[in-house]
């Protein structure tokens, strides 16, 4: 059986896979994750609806690892050499038009979030949780090499502060966050905070 099933998956090629997610990303922002069905997203790609719940279980797994798929960023991976240069790195590499679409597609799932455990849950295991381990072994490479003190209790709330800065713009200043914005801000607030 599970050998069937790995044939069936082999014929979902990357490029098929990557065209299901960029509709699934339209489709929610069109009508938010409550009015997204795995109806629409079946007839809007021609997968099959039992296709869809096989491969990938529920709508909120579908919709999470879209949005995973859309980030290009590893942060995990990156090392330039300095903290400061990993986190301007980081962003960078998001680009502006990319972040703008990624805030305000997690803005809309923020309201789904509080009444949707398989949201929340699919956010945290397919998200949440690979970005904070890219975070943690980006601060760990610099506490080795001795730019911020281990005890620092800042070093706990760097993605606090770095999802803060790319999020809450759009409702302080009504503008996205841009390149420009969240490298001024890493450098203004985040590695000042460190330092301390």
């Amino acid at each position: 059986m599970a050998e069937s099933a790995k044939l069936r998956r082999s014929r979902i090629t990357p490029e098929r896979e990557a065209k299901l997610y960029a509709a699934v990303l339209a489709l929610l922002r069109e009508v938010g994750y409550d009015a997204l069905t795995m109806d629409a997203v079946a007839s809007r790609t021609r997968f099959s609806k039992a296709t869809l719940y096989r491969h990938w279980g529920s709508k909120a797994e579908l919709v999470v690892k879209a949005l995973r798929h859309q980030k290009p960023v590893n942060i995990g991976e990156i090392d330039t050499g300095s903290l400061r240069g990993d986190l301007h790195e980081m962003v960078r590499r998001e680009g502006d038009c990319r972040m703008e679409q990624g805030t305000s597609l997690l803005r809309g799932l923020a309201m789904a979030v509080h009444e949707n455990a398989d949201l929340l849950r699919a956010l945290r295991e397919l998200l949440f949780e690979p970005e904070m381990t890219g975070f943690d072994r980006m601060l760990r490479r610099a506490v080795e090499r001795g730019e911020i003190r281990e005890d620092n209790p800042a070093v706990e709330y760097v993605p606090h502060m770095l999802v803060g800065g790319l999020v809450v713009r759009g409702v302080i200043d009504n503008q996205p966050s841009t390149q420009t914005f969240l490298t001024s801000y890493i450098d203004a607030v985040v590695l000042p905070a460190l330092s301390a």
